[in-house]
């Protein structure tokens, strides 16, 4: 009678996970899910130690995601495995390893073991039934997470040619008014909003989708969210008077993001910190963003002290999320971004504008 209990409650623990995580997906309830994939993660970490450059250990995390998924799939079914041979191992009353047998033959619909108790044979067909119905639910999800994925993507591949590879705030702010289309900045801070609201809900209810890397190893949608931010929050930091409400939205919608996003992964974070608390980003490091800015009469209003103690106010509501997230996804090397000297030094992005008159670029803001 105890294998009977012990079953019905593997039953319930796994089903419950499946019901949560592939039909009413919710923040709280994919444990199961974070665990396989942050240890999995932390596993091809180690290994990847041993790459030699950023590109290599690219290719290696990328299968932490993919793989964290297929793996879910299978301890979803050996449990379900597991359940139903401890309930048929108390109904036929024979040994355990026929009675996972009989369990096996019946998830995976086989048919070639069966009891001969009429309490087996409901308990068969309960458990085909429930393996078509888990089978059916994994083979649905994964096109719903390749939708959000490539929904993702698109905005991470466009940012690329506004913010450089790898993306940084300042270079955003850098290249629309070196190219002449600051008008244009409005409506990225409101896409990239969207683009904030569309993947808290996607990756807070999937969390799995946080560790799908780019195609491109230098991109990530970490490091093109981060800069969005620093961007938004540099041009209301430099130009108060002139920056696009715009910019504040993206930020807080930004904000509101990571801060999604920390429930699952089980971030902590102060939710109301001060404008004075301390940053990891140094002030030298911030001076060297405003000077891009000079280097193309970016049309600044405060100096750089002024600047620095208005952008520190905005960026402590999301660099320790940052951080930590930089730490279990181990996105390319940035500017402005944790320092991961095993990972490779930041390469700040560069844009040649050469031509047959100058064809060393000489006019390159940098």
């Amino acid at each position: 009678m105890g294998g009977f209990i012990v079953g019905i409650a593997v039953l319930t623990g796994t089903s419950a996970s499946v019901f949560t995580t592939l039909v009413v997906p919710r923040a709280a309830s994919s444990r199961l899910l974070r665990s396989i994939v942050k240890n999995l993660a932390a596993m091809v970490r180690g290994v990847t130690l041993r790459a030699g450059t950023y590109e290599a250990k690219d290719r290696m995390m990328s299968v932490a995601g993919p793989l964290g998924m297929v793996l879910l799939f299978v301890v979803w079914l050996c449990l379900l495995v597991i359940g139903f041979g401890l309930m048929a191992w108390w109904t036929s009353g024979s040994t355990l390893g026929h009675g996972l047998a009989i369990s096996a033959s019946s998830v995976f619909t086989l048919g070639i073991e069966t009891g001969r108790h009429s309490g087996t044979t409901t308990l068969e067909v309960v458990a085909a039934g429930t393996g078509l119905l888990v089978i059916a639910l994994e083979i649905a999800y994964l096109p719903t997470l390749y939708s959000a994925f490539s929904a993702r993507e698109a905005e991470v591949t466009l940012l690329a040619t506004r913010a450089g590879t790898p993306a940084w705030g300042p270079e955003i702010l850098v290249r629309h008014q070196w190219f002449h289309i600051m008008t244009e900045l409005p409506a990225l801070y409101g896409t990239w909003e969207r683009w904030s609201a569309q993947v808290a809900e996607s990756h807070a209810n999937y969390p799995s989708l946080m560790w799908f890397r780019s195609p491109v190893p230098s991109r990530s949608w970490l490091t093109g969210l981060t800069a969005m931010l620093d961007a938004a929050a540099l041009h209301d930091a430099t130009c108060p008077g002139s920056a696009p409400r715009q910019s504040r939205t993206c930020l807080q919608m930004g904000i509101n993001c990571l801060r999604s996003l920390a429930g699952p992964m089980q971030i902590s974070y102060d939710p109301d910190p001060l404008p004075t608390t301390d940053i990891r980003l140094t002030r030298d490091e911030f001076a060297e963003g405003y000077r891009r800015l000079l280097k193309v009469d970016f049309p600044v209003e405060r100096s750089v002290e002024e600047a620095w103690r208005h952008f520190a106010g905005w960026r402590v509501n999301y660099e320790q999320i940052v951080d930590k997230l930089t730490v279990l996804l181990m996105p390319p090397p940035a500017p402005w971004f944790l320092h991961r000297p095993r990972l490779g030094s930041a390469q700040f992005p560069r844009v040649l504008d050469r031509t047959p008159d100058d064809p060393e670029a000489g006019n390159n803001p940098e």
